[in-house]
This record gives structure tokens, C-alpha cells and sequence, in this order.
């Protein structure tokens, strides 16, 4: 894993950003994004395609040798393993992220915190996976976030339901406390985030006494969220814990905006883009001021945020691989950023979607969704992936 003669950082160096890949991976990543970049391909292909697993038809295998593959490690920790050592062999570590969405019962929250527990499990006895991660609305009803967040009265039976849910909440941190690995709660829909943050911010305060083992999500992309994350810094002075906090832009938008006008509320979204960037880069600076208190992970696909991150450690005098600063991209893409920042020396993983097929169908939608909702993300992928099969071309 130790690279012990870094190389010089530089986003571009497609040699590095692919060496784990074939012509042929290259070749189908390449008609991938194509796909992808098409909006009325999305709208139109993902309801085809959940009717098409719903009703049986044979489509299993296209998916998992196209989609799935990219984005996506395998349907088992198990079967995740090849992908974990090809991510190592680039020092980038793996986040085994169970990505099965859209249960809502008892036992598919208890077999969910089962899974992640068996995740903790993993981590524990293999270096390469640096993380675990869970989204909340995986243990516990949606519906049942929302009343919280509402402060609507819960009734005797919501009421065990909610202690059934921060049990499982509880004893994810708790096994990642004892196995000393971090873990990363995922954020979610701004109308269920406080009851979230609650929790996230209780498990920090029982977990995080000597060292930051849990890690809530701030999504940058809302207006009042610098505000949270420095709110909660100071409630970790006061109350002597470390804060553990993983920040992205955020990945809700258009839902946010369509509930809030409907709804007559103001939108918690940011008015534009450069006022996001803005709030993700003084994050940044924020947490790197506080460094021997917080430790951050930098969860973003954008260029210039990695390479301000980057020149602030140079400046500040902080090491590539501090053990509170880390690097976070999602499997299958940004390859760039992610291998040229592990062979210069930088904490950098992947999260690592995986779960069957059927199962995992509803995120790799919402993130080809996301992708062709980011400007340039998808012309960027391709640009890279065509710049270096021309390389590959001339020194052959």
C-alpha cells in the first residue's frame, strides 16, 4: 500500500488514472458514458428496465456485464474481493457500501444491519477497506424519519420502531468502534436530515472520545449546512468528543426544489452552483484549521476542490496521509483524481457499491440521474478515456 516515491499530482495522467484497465474495459466505459450523457436515454431506459426485472425478463446479464460492472463491485462482499485488490494495487482503499435500497420492513432492516455488520467484519481483516457506510433510511422506514423530523407525536408502536432503528444505528458505530474502523452515515433528503444528524451526532459523542470513528454527511449543496458543520464543531469542544465529518455537494437537487415549490417552503438548495462550490471550499479551510479535532473526508468528483485540498496540506505543512484527511470518489468514476492522487500519496478511496443486481438497480438509476445532472462530469469521463487510447495507440 506505501508509496515510497510519490509522484508528482497531476489530474491528467490518464497512464495512471487506467493502468488497471483493458482496451476493452476502456472501450465499453467509453459507450457507457456515451449512454449515460443522454438524458432522454435515462428517463426512457429506467422505467423499461424496472419493468423488464419486475415481470422477468432476461435483461439480468446485460445489466451486470455493463452498468453493474462498472459502477459496482459484485453481488457479495465475497464476490467484491478482486475489485478491493485491483482498487489497492492504485493505494486507493475501498468503502463497501450495501447498496440494496427500497426495502421497508422489519427484517429487511434487520438482514441490512446484518450485512453492514459483516462489512465491519471485512474491514477488520483487510487493510484495502478503509471504511464502512450506512444510509439510515436502511434500517429504519422513511415514513418514520419524516414524522420525527415533522415532531409529530409517534404513537407506542412508531415509538418501538424508532428504538429498533437506533438500536441497529448503535450497533453499527459500536462494532466499528471496537474494530477501530471508521464508518460514514450517509446523508439523505433534507426533510429527514435533523432526525439523521441527531443520531449521527449522539453516536460521535458516545464513539468518538479518542479519535474519529463516525462520520456524518454534509451536503454542501444546502444553503445552512456550512452553519451545521461548524454548529456541531463547536458542540464537540464543548462536549470533548472529535468531530468525524464527510462532506459532498449533494445528490437530491431536482427532488429538493420540486418538494419545496409544491410545498411553498423556502428550498433548502443553494441559488446556484458557484455558491455550493463556495460553501464545499470553506469546509475545507474550516476543517484543516481544526484538524487535530475533525477528521474530514472529502467526498467530491470535482477538480478543483481535490486540487485546492491538495495545495492547502502543502501549504499548511500537514502530511499527504494524515490520518483525519482523506479523499472519496464512487467506483467507476473520476479514476483520474482517485489513482493520481493515491500514487502521489494522498488517503483516497472508493465507495464500492454492491448487492444483487435486482436490488441495487434503484441507486445505479439515481446515479446515472446525478451524472447527467452535473455538468460536464460525463463529457469529462469520456474526454479522458479517448485521450488515453490515443496513448495507448502511439507507443505501441
Amino acid at each position: 500500500m506505501d508509496i515510497s516515491t510519490p509522484t508528482k499530482l497531476d489530474f491528467n495522467n490518464t497512464e495512471i488514472a487506467f493502468k488497471n484497465k483493458s482496451d476493452k474495459d476502456l472501450n465499453k466505459a467509453y459507450w457507457l458514458f456515451k449512454m449515460v450523457a443522454s438524458n432522454t436515454l435515462i428517463k426512457i431506459g429506467t422505467p423499461i428496465t424496472n419493468f423488464s426485472l419486475n415481470i422477468g425478463l432476461p435483461i439480468t446479464g446485460i445489466i451486470k456485464n455493463t452498468i453493474y460492472k462498472q459502477f459496482c463491485g459484485g453481488e457479495s462482499i465475497d464476490d467484491c474481493y478482486n475489485a478491493i485488490q485491483d482498487l489497492g494495487k492504485g493505494n486507493v482503499t475501498t468503502i463497501l457500501d450495501y447498496s440494496v435500497e427500497g426495502e421497508d420492513s422489519e427484517a429487511s432492516f434487520d438482514e441490512t444491519c446484518k450485512e453492514i455488520l459483516r462489512t465491519v467484519v471485512s474491514a477488520k481483516t483487510n487493510p484495502l477497506i478503509s471504511f464502512c457506510v450506512f444510509k439510515p433510511t436502511g434500517l429504519g422506514r422513511f415514513d418514520l424519519f419524516a414524522k420525527i423530523d415533522a415532531k409529530q407525536t409517534l404513537t407506542s408502536e412508531e415509538k418501538a420502531e424508532y428504538e429498533r432503528l437506533y438500536d441497529r444505528c448503535d450497533q453499527i458505530c459500536k462494532a466499528c468502534y471496537e474494530a477501530d474502523i471508521p464508518v460514514l452515515i450517509d446523508a439523505e433528503h433534507s426533510w429527514i436530515q435533523d432526525t439523521i444528524d441527531d443520531i449521527a451526532r449522539e453516536m460521535m459523542e458516545k464513539y468518538n472520545q479518542q479519535k474519529p470513528i463516525v462520520y456524518n454527511t454534509y451536503q454542501l449543496y444546502r444553503h445552512d449546512k456550512l452553519a451545521s458543520l461548524k454548529a456541531d464543531f463547536a458542540y464537540a469542544e464543548t462536549q470533548n468528543f472529535f468531530l468525524g465529518a464527510k462532506i459532498v455537494r449533494g445528490a437530491y437537487m431536482e427532488i429538493e426544489r420540486e418538494r419545496a415549490k409544491e410545498n411553498g417552503y423556502q428550498s433548502p438548495i443553494q441559488p446556484n452552483k458557484p455558491a455550493s462550490d463556495n460553501d464545499y471550499n470553506d469546509a475545507i479551510y474550516f476543517m484543516l484549521d481544526h484538524i487535530d479535532r475533525i477528521g474530514f473526508m472529502a467526498g467530491t468528483h470535482n477538480e478543483e476542490s481535490c486540487r485546492i485540498l491538495t495545495e492547502e496540506l502543502e501549504k499548511r505543512n500537514i502530511p499527504h496521509n494524515h490520518p483525519h484527511v482523506f479523499f472519496a470518489q464512487l467506483l467507476g468514476m473520476s479514476d483520474n483524481l482517485s489513482f493520481n492522487l493515491g500514487a502521489s500519496g494522498y488517503n483516497v478511496a472508493k465507495y464500492m457499491p454492491y448487492g444483487p443486481v435486482k436490488s441495487v438497480m434503484p441507486y445505479l438509476f439515481r446515479r446515472a440521474q446525478e451524472n447527467t445532472s452535473v455538468g460536464g462530469q460525463t463529457g469529462r469521463e469520456l474526454s479522458l478515456i479517448m485521450k488515453e487510447l490515443k496513448r495507448r495507440k502511439a507507443s505501441r
